[in-house]
């Protein structure tokens, strides 16, 4: 295979395309090139994704991976099944290097789109976090290996599995006491570091709570750091799903799309009996009916979008970076801080699969661990002054113990 050069530096990606969601439950979402035709390799993917189970927000999740895969490939002027191992390589390069283009908003999506150039990231772009290129990564190393299994796609997968360990069986001389390493790594996947959950400091989210601008969104957050449930699964709630009597709010989880109920604690109850009176007039009524809606009329179901900018606001105006999934991470140490509180019943709390996921919230926060240091060297600068100055024993007078000691003139 001869490698052609591509000047990465000067390489123009257009935002061509878009990745377009529907109603239709056969298809949540399609994958369009700039024409508006449907690209089909990437359908058949999305078509395979959901006959394994996975939901409509991991087919959106996979196709903006794809969507910058082949906004890539269209730049270079490569078909997708025509890719090697150096357009994956360079992909991989430019996702590091070049940055996240800038995206208009929503009220100007007919304007024209923005570029995006190889070089630095111009405006102050920000480059793609570790995991996003890892799943982006994964994501078109499974495309590839679906299309080759169907005899629709390169018989070599341009994403290829590390070369070091192919040949290795996956887990050999694995302690079996120790959880099963990712050992199938992709040979362009980065090394993702490992992260402590942040939360919200009770300041910090004294500061936020107070900033809140109707009953609505004080009940969202008050239930969002009591449950500790995602963000997705809050608003799946119903209203045939609350039970005031029993502090208790079933919601729909992420992963197993099981209904679950979650203890809540009775100030959110309270924020939510408040928004329910305000909005009596404004909201349908019934059991299966959502139980979060919009203010603005007409009302309508809220999204997780219209969640995460209304957090993004009070944010703003606090002076704060607390996101919505940090009030989650802040749930789950404050349970976990418990004594009386075992870690399996926050384990069930949180819809962890493996307890060693919820072993994370013992780890101490990080401002818990910079008071407890700065408190340490307050207390080691206090000794060392104690050291310096010994209090004079009795029967000594203070002059002669400076002459002694050579603290004072002889």
């Amino acid at each position: 295979m001869q490698e052609s050069s591509k000047d990465l530096a000067g390489l123009v990606v257009p935002q061509a395309g878009r990745l377009v969601g529907t109603d239709d439950p056969w298809e949540p979402y399609r994958l369009v090139d700039a024409d508006g035709v449907v690209v089909a390799p990437v359908a058949a993917y999305l078509r395979d994704l959901q006959a394994a189970g996975r939901s409509a927000a991991t087919a959106r999740s996979y196709g903006l991976d794809l969507l910058r895969w082949f906004r890539f490939l269209w730049a270079v002027e490569v078909c997708w099944d025509r890719a090697t191992r150096i357009e994956a390589r360079d992909f991989c390069r430019w996702l590091q290097v070049a940055g996240q283009p800038a995206r208009p908003h929503w009220r100007h999506q007919g304007e024209p789109a923005t570029t995006t150039t190889g070089g630095r990231p111009a405006g102050g772009r920000r480059p793609y976090a570790a995991s996003v290129r890892a799943h982006s990564e994964t994501v078109l190393r499974s495309f590839y290996d679906l299309h080759r299994d169907l005899g629709s796609g390169p018989i070599l997968n341009p994403f290829p599995l590390d070369r070091a360990r192919r040949g290795r069986r996956a887990h050999a001389h694995r302690n079996p006491m120790d959880p099963p390493r990712h050992e199938r790594t992709g040979l362009y996947r980065p090394t993702v570091p490992s992260r402590v959950p942040r939360s919200v400091p009770d300041a910090e989210f004294n500061e936020i709570f107070a900033r809140l601008g109707s009953h609505r969104d004080r009940a969202l957050v008050a239930f969002y750091v009591s449950t500790g449930a995602r963000a997705s699964e809050l608003l799946s709630a119903t209203q045939g799903g609350v039970d005031p009597g029993r502090q208790l709010i079933a919601v729909v989880r992420k992963g197993s799309r099981e209904i679950q109920e979650l203890p809540a604690s009775t100030d959110a109850f309270v924020w939510l009996r408040l928004y329910q009176v305000e909005m009596a007039q404004e909201i349908p009524r019934g059991r299966t009916r959502p139980l979060w809606w919009t203010r603005r009329r007409p009302a309508r179901p809220l999204t997780y979008h219209a969640v995460h900018r209304m957090f993004e606001r009070v944010n703003e105006q606090a002076g704060t970076r607390a996101t919505l999934h940090s009030l989650r991470h802040t749930a789950a140490y404050r349970m976990a801080e418990d004594p009386g509180l075992p870690l399996t019943d926050v384990q069930f709390v949180l819809g962890h699969a493996a307890l060693t996921t919820t072993q994370l919230y013992l780890t101490p926060r990080k401002e818990d661990v910079v008071r407890r240091v700065l408190a340490h060297h307050g207390e080691q600068t206090r000794q060392a002054a104690q050291r310096a100055h010994p209090v004079v024993a009795p029967g000594y007078r203070p002059e002669a113990w400076e002459v002694l000691f050579g603290n004072g003139p002889s």
